[in-house]
C-alpha cells in the first residue's frame, strides 16, 4: 500500500504537460502516501506540541524531521503524563529543571 512512501523516498520531480503517465502514478501514490503521513503524525503527536510545530510543513519527511528534534521534550512531556495519571504532578518548575538536569552532556 505504500503508507510510508513519503517517508521512504523524496517528492518526485513536479509534473509537466509532457509528463509519462508512470510519473503522473507515482507523483498520485506519493502525494497520498504524503497525505496519510502528515495526518497521522498530527494527529499522534501530544497536543501541548501541536502548537509549536510548523503549520508551514507540507511534506511527511520534514515534519518527521521537526519532530525528531523535539523528541527528547515530547518524551519528557509522555513520563509526566505517566506520573499524572499515578496522581503525581510535578509542578512545570520541578519538569524543566528536571529536563535540564537529565539532558546529555552535549547540551551543557
Amino acid at each position: 500500500m505504500d503508507l510510508n512512501l513519503a517517508l521512504r523516498v523524496d517528492s518526485p520531480t513536479p509534473l509537466i504537460d509532457k509528463s509519462a503517465s508512470d510519473e503522473k502514478r507515482d507523483m498520485e501514490r506519493w502525494e497520498k502516501s504524503n497525505r496519510i503521513c502528515m495526518m497521522t503524525m498530527k494527529k499522534n503527536i501530544p497536543e501541548a506540541f501541536r502548537g509549536i510545530m510548523s503549520e508551514k510543513i507540507t511534506m511527511a519527511k520534514e515534519f518527521f524531521a521537526d519532530i525528531e528534534k523535539r523528541e527528547y521534550i515530547m518524551e519528557m512531556s509522555l513520563l509526566t503524563s505517566k506520573l499524572k495519571a499515578l496522581k503525581l504532578e510535578l509542578s512545570k518548575d520541578l519538569l524543566v529543571y528536571f529536563v535540564l538536569i537529565s539532558l546529555p552532556t552535549q547540551f551543557i
